[in-house]
C-alpha cells in the first residue's frame, strides 16, 4: 500500500476519516437558533437581576448569530458571516455599556434589581 492510499484512509493513526454530517439541515440549525433565541427573551422578561438580564441578552444575539451562519451555508455564500460579524460588534458594544451601566447602579443603589432604575434621576 502506498503512502497516499494510507494517508487517504487513516488520520493520525486513528482510525478512517469520518463521514460527513449529510443528515443535518437548515431545519436543525433554525431549531437551535429559535431555542437559543426564546430561552434568552424568557430569561430576560422574567428575571429581576440585571447581570441575568444582560446574560439573556447574549443569548438572544448567539441565536441570532447561529440564524445567520445557517442561512449564509445554506445559501453557500458568506453573507451570514459578514453580518454576524456586525451582531459581535454591537454585542461587544453592549457588553461593554451594560457592564458599566451595572456598576454605576450597583454604586449609587447597592442593588442589581432591575426596579431601581426608575428610581435614577438625571
Amino acid at each position: 500500500m502506498d503512502a497516499l492510499s494510507l494517508a487517504s484512509t487513516w488520520t493520525l493513526a486513528q482510525g478512517p476519516l469520518p463521514m460527513p454530517m449529510a443528515g443535518i439541515t437548515l431545519y436543525h440549525y433554525l431549531v437551535v437558533a429559535s431555542a437559543l433565541f426564546v430561552l434568552g427573551l424568557i430569561g430576560f422578561l422574567t428575571r429581576r437581576n440585571l447581570i441575568v438580564m444582560f446574560l439573556c441578552t447574549e443569548l438572544m444575539f448567539q441565536g441570532a448569530g447561529v440564524a445567520l451562519i445557517a442561512f449564509g451555508r445554506f445559501h453557500l455564500n458568506h453573507t451570514g458571516e459578514a453580518f454576524l460579524v456586525f451582531v459581535l460588534t454591537v454585542a461587544a458594544a453592549e457588553a461593554a455599556l451594560a457592564l458599566a451601566l451595572v456598576v454605576l447602579l450597583f454604586r449609587r443603589k447597592e442593588t442589581l434589581d432591575a426596579s431601581a432604575w426608575g428610581a435614577l434621576k438625571g
